[in-house]
């Protein structure tokens, strides 16, 4: 695919346009809200149902998030979410959902875990993009403010068609 020389359909997407573009969906959505975004960052939050279906086996009777959950949370927002916006600051907006954001590489660490019914916000701030590729700083808190987990985490867009 190529990249559009006129710039008249290129405009960053809102909030809602980038949740309704994300490809993930029930029950491996794990952004419920963008709080904002901008060229810089993003802040999104998810909260965990206490029906979700990774709690019946993790931990019976004492579940908590297991770390890949939490470490999906922070890429849906950092990278993907993320992502979207950044590419809808380059391309027409009609060639944005020929795109797919695949997860690359993370280094992650966890503080506290998190608990079925909690609410946590996720902060990216980007470190790079460049030729489809971002690699952001990801930091994720309860409620309470508390840093459960932070990360450096990079993904790439990769068009459509090459999946086939």
């Amino acid at each position: 695919m190529s990249r559009s020389n006129s710039n008249a359909n290129i405009k960053p997407l809102s909030s809602d346009e980038v949740l309704k573009l994300i490809p993930q969906q029930a029950p491996f959505r794990f952004i419920d809200e963008i709080i904002s975004m901008d060229e810089a960052h993003i802040v999104g939050q998810y909260t965990f149902k206490e029906d979700e279906s990774f709690y019946a086996g993790h931990f019976p009777g004492q579940p908590v998030t297991p770390g890949v959950i939490l470490l999906e949370t922070m890429a849906q927002t950092g990278v993907v979410a993320f992502g979207l916006y950044l590419l809808s600051l380059q391309l027409d907006s009609s060639q944005l959902d020929q795109w797919l954001t695949l997860f690359s590489d993370a280094e992650v660490e966890f503080s506290r875990t998190v608990l079925p019914g909690e609410t946590v916000t996720i902060t990216a701030k980007k470190v790079f993009w460049r030729r489809m590729k971002l690699k952001a700083q990801v930091e994720m808190h309860n409620a309470k403010g508390e840093l459960v987990s932070r990360c450096v985490i990079s993904g790439m867009g990769v068009a459509k068609e090459q999946q086939k």
